[in-house]
């Protein structure tokens, strides 16, 4: 049984909490330490409440419920996949390998399938069957007796390299509206090598195969951090679920943990900071992009022999497209996972259709929104939900109607175990619901009206910075900068603040404090800071 894991970049952890207070301290993790090899160990300590965070529960208990469900007795409580099935009943596979059934109406488990290799993806089809992306396979599990349990597994994609180190995840499938498949393969680590058994075919970029398996560590600047030896390590994937056949898709992914679409059928891929990523990213990704991440290049079929860590960063920073969103590492996230849409209902209200996307660090969901500018994806993140009763190690969402279902894992790392669904309770908070670009500034609509007093700038502060395209691990906050708006604007229904800043600068996150802003019915914004990454100007 494969018990190394760590496929996200966990980094020490000291994050701010969506309404103003200091969150709970997390498990720490440094960046060698996460890629490094690890055993699975026993579920990690909760930690104590500080003051901080009953006060902030006290504020989300009021709008959002939490359930929890066990798993399975006898099965290992981390959630790898999960999907709502066209019955309603939920499919959660788990990290050692089984598939159950779960029924709400009877609040009962039922086991589908079972041997699989480390499931992180899972989808249902139209007969019943369901998609599961497991480490050497796309596989498809049919029930042809009608016993309640899979009886056949066939292999529906497996052409992808292995190469025996830990790093070498495979996530999805997403499915587009055609019906084509997606997903995700993770790049190798330096806190692993590689085993013989290779399969695929070997790429021999900087080092022959002989140097290779001698001394790692000495040979690990010739490969990168994060490596891409056999195909297609880096890539996102096309897939033909009747015919089998792939395509590459996009390349110059690092941990692509969340792949999935948005509103507008947009494929979008969430990747985790570490090396060539100065903080965890949102892509827009698009037939042909590359997106940052070096290692995956040599694939490219009009890439020749040479080396990519060779090649000059300018010439790389030339070649890729920059994520639409910058998640602010440690304020916002340390390891954002899977993203999902929310349901354009009454029960979230103002929230329908926007993407919500979980958190492994701390108990956090935050929304996302996007907007092209001038061509260019770019958009912003939003504090959402952060409760203690959501617990961390948020790694799958699923929406079974109007339930936001929640499979947390934690491996070797920081994280949670079991499953839970969010419900809406009530109306919807005062929360800042979407930042938009202007020529001048930002337009920031509201779920509610807000107070007159608005318009005076100096109830808004906005904090300016950017982070470096390097190979180093991770990158500093550069260039910050306090800003405040020149003018302030509120529409006729009190909904949006127009925003006039004096400059804007491109390839800058805009980070918005709303602590001081208050509805016109004296009402404190829910959640008090949102992050809009601005690439292009209007």
């Amino acid at each position: 049984m494969h018990t190394r894991v760590s496929f996200l970049s966990l980094a020490a952890l000291t994050a701010v909490s969506s309404v103003g207070f200091a969150a709970d301290a997390a498990p720490q993790t440094t960046p060698a330490a996460a890629d490094a090899s690890a055993p699975v160990t026993s579920k990690p300590a909760a930690p104590l409440r500080s003051r901080a965070a009953e006060l902030r529960d006290d504020a989300m208990q009021r709008f959002y419920k939490i359930t929890e469900v066990k798993a399975p007795q006898g099965v290992d409580p981390q959630i790898g996949a999960m999907c709502a099935m066209p019955d309603g009943r939920m499919a959660v596979a788990f990290h050692h390998g089984e598939v159950g059934i779960y029924d709400s109406s009877k609040e009962q488990w039922s086991i589908f399938a079972e041997g699989l290799h480390e499931p992180l993806g899972i989808l249902p089809e139209a007969d019943g069957s369901l998609l599961v992306m497991q480490r050497p396979e796309l596989t498809r599990l049919r029930d042809t007796t009608g016993s309640g349990k899979a009886d056949r597994y066939e292999t529906v994609w497996d052409g992808f390299g292995m190469t025996g180190n830990y790093h070498e995840f495979a996530f999805g499938p997403a499915r587009n509206a055609d019906g084509k498949l997606y997903v995700a393969l993770n790049l190798a680590s330096s806190g692993d090598t590689v085993k013989p058994e290779v399969r695929g075919k070997w790429l021999p970029v900087g080092l022959d195969r002989k140097e290779f398996y001698g001394d790692w560590k000495k040979n690990s600047k010739l490969a990168g951090r994060m490596y891409s030896r056999v195909p297609w390590r880096g890539w996102v994937m096309e897939i033909d679920p009747a015919t089998g056949k792939a395509t590459p898709f996009a390349s110059g992914f690092r941990s692509p943990d969340g792949i999935g679409f948005d509103g507008q059928g947009n494929l979008v891929v969430s990747d985790n900071q570490g090396d060539w990523r100065g903080s965890s990213e949102l892509h827009v990704v698009e037939k042909g992009g590359f997106y940052g991440h070096p290692a995956s290049l040599p694939w490219r079929a009009d890439w020749g022999k040479k080396p990519p860590l060779e090649v000059p960063i300018a010439k790389l920073d030339e070649l890729r497209t920059p994520a639409a969103v910058w998640f602010p590492h440690m304020s916002y996230a340390n390891s954002p996972t899977h993203m999902v849409r929310i349901p354009q209902s009454p029960v979230w209200g103002p929230y329908g259709g926007q993407m919500v996307i979980g958190e492994m660090n701390v108990p956090k969901l935050l929304r996302v929104t996007t907007e092209q500018v001038k061509g260019m994806w770019q958009g912003a993140c939003y504090p959402f939900i952060e409760m203690t009763d959501l617990k961390a190690g948020l790694h799958r969402l699923a929406f079974q109607g109007d339930k936001l279902w929640v499979g947390r894992t934690h491996l070797s790392w920081a994280g949670g175990e079991h499953l839970g669904f969010v419900e809406p309770v009530g109306p919807a908070p005062l929360d800042a619901l979407e930042i938009k670009l202007t020529k001048s500034g930002f337009n920031v609509r509201f779920t509610k009206p807000l107070a007159a007093a608005s318009v005076d700038p100096s109830q808004w502060n906005i904090r300016r910075y950017t982070y470096a395209y390097h190979s180093d691990y991770g990158s500093p906050e550069l260039e910050p900068e306090w800003v405040q708006p020149t003018t302030v604007k509120l529409s006729e229904d009190g909904l949006s603040a127009e925003l006039t800043l004096a400059e804007l600068h491109e390839n800058f996150v805009y980070d918005f404090y709303f602590d001081k802003v208050r509805s016109a019915g004296g009402e404190q914004p829910l959640n008090q800071r949102a992050a809009y990454t601005l690439r292009r100007k209007l």
